[in-house]
């Protein structure tokens, strides 16, 4: 019998779970209860550390299906990644890439050099273009990194302005606005704060992709927990001596949810929340990505190119693709949508995005773009478990505010999420970090 990887990776859990809780030496949680609401990778790092440590540990999930914004599907023969999609800085001290390690995943890397980037006329930028391109992201850059912003009203787009006069009414600078900015941040640059854009932490090396999907790294953080799915919680009491989760009592919970949730505030917490982390929550900004798949019978585009930059209007539409090609044996192409365009796209049903996204490769492609064989579609502000992608430093807003999560609340609340971890924030890997850092101050909490 042939065992597929997939397979394989069930006889690896046990011995890293095995690891896992040999290395948690103390048994100090032993007899204490612990609730953790929310099934992404903040809320299984946290209760797969209180588990170990011997705590009773029930996860309630909202959604059918663990791992929150990590989600795959590998229907079109190739994984497309509903959310993160890539291991930012995959070093050895990245979480996630440990993770990857210890299941045998196998990644791949992408270059975000091998890029071809097509006009408003949908032709390929000439070598003087390229140079151009270069020369105007190089010294952008170079004065974003040099300019000292104390102002936190200011935006993104005040601050390109103000360094680089012209830059976004140059196609290419516009392009490259959304692109690179509004991709890696996760929101409009009119929305971003200029002050607190790049104040963030990368671990070292190139991005890489799971060439058989993200939620190969779930299992063996899910195993041996007790997870309800199909379970959402609205509401959260609280004080010294102990906590009420929707009628469930326990000594300690973890609210693990999206940022989206507690802004929506379908959670009432009795009592509030305090007012500096409610600040946080109405500050902190949270924004979406939108992405469309297209599996095709034989490409039409160069397979050997990673990625394809296509300067659209509005800003923001379909204007970056991802080429399967360079790591699998798929035709598929992944489109993304950014920043203001993004909640756009969210709103649109699977056959109008397809012809939006559709018009954009016809302006590059022409006739030889073909009806695909396949679409996946994602709709993270329009889905009320999430109502958003990830975090980002809003205007008006303050480091400050995602560090006011850290404090556990009376003894009994501790938040976790990728919000909440303002050095990692909007990544897998400040995630998990969060959940793991809720649950030793729990731990601490009862030496």
């Amino acid at each position: 019998m042939t065992i597929t990887r997939r397979e394989a990776l069930k006889f690896a859990i046990a011995a890293f779970f095995s690891s896992f809780t040999g290395a948690a030496a103390s048994q100090s949680l032993a007899g204490k209860k612990v609730i953790v609401v929310g099934a992404g990778i903040a809320g299984l790092g946290a209760a797969q550390q209180l588990h170990a440590q011997g705590a009773e540990v029930i996860i309630l999930e909202a959604e059918n299906y663990i791992g929150g914004r990590i989600r795959t599907d590998n229907s079109m023969g190739a994984p497309f990644e509903y959310g993160a999609g890539w291991i930012h800085g995959p070093s050895a001290q990245n979480p996630i890439k440990v993770l990857a390690e210890q299941v045998n995943a196998t990644t791949a890397e992408t270059d975000d050099d091998i890029l071809e980037v097509f006009d408003d006329q949908g032709k390929p930028l000439s070598d003087d273009a390229y140079d151009h391109l270069d020369d105007l992201y190089k010294s952008l850059k170079r004065k974003l990194n040099a300019h000292e912003e104390h102002d936190e009203t200011r935006s993104l787009r005040d601050i390109i302005n103000q360094l680089k006069p012209g830059y976004l009414e140059d196609p290419i600078g516009r392009w490259m606005a959304t692109a690179y900015f509004e991709f890696d941040i996760g929101a409009g640059i009119d929305d971003i704060s200029a002050m607190n854009a790049f104040a963030d932490e990368a671990f070292e090396n190139e991005d890489v992709v799971f060439t058989e999907g993200y939620d190969i790294i779930l299992a063996p953080l899910a195993a041996g927990l007790n997870v309800r799915l199909n379970t959402r919680v609205s509401r959260i009491t609280y004080d010294n001596k102990g906590v009420d989760v929707d009628g469930m009592k326990a000594n300690y919970v973890v609210c693990a949810v999206p940022l989206g949730v507690l802004k929506a505030g379908t959670i009432t917490f009795v009592p509030p929340i305090p007012e500096a982390v409610q600040t946080a929550v109405d500050k902190i900004g949270f924004g979406t990505v939108t992405k469309i798949a297209f599996k095709f019978d034989n490409p039409f585009w160069d397979v050997e190119t990673q990625y394809f930059g296509i300067m659209t209007e509005p800003k923001g539409r379909w204007n970056y693709w991802l080429n399967y090609r360079t790591f699998s044996d798929e035709n598929i192409l992944l489109g993304l949508s950014f920043g203001d365009y993004a909640p756009k796209a969210d709103k649109m049903d699977e056959r109008e995005m397809t012809e939006d996204a559709m018009q954009v490769l016809r302006s590059v492609w022409g006739d030889k773009v073909t009806a695909p064989q396949q679409v996946l579609t994602t709709h993270w502000s329009e889905n009320p478990s999430f109502n958003g992608a990830y975090s980002y430093p809003q205007v008006g807003g303050s480091v400050a505010q995602f560090d006011s999560f850290v404090e556990p609340i009376a003894g009994r609340l501790f938040m976790a999420g990728e919000h909440t971890f303002f050095k990692y924030h909007s990544t897998t890997h400040g995630a998990l970090l969060s959940g793991r850092r809720a649950a030793t101050a729990i731990a601490t909490a009862e030496e």
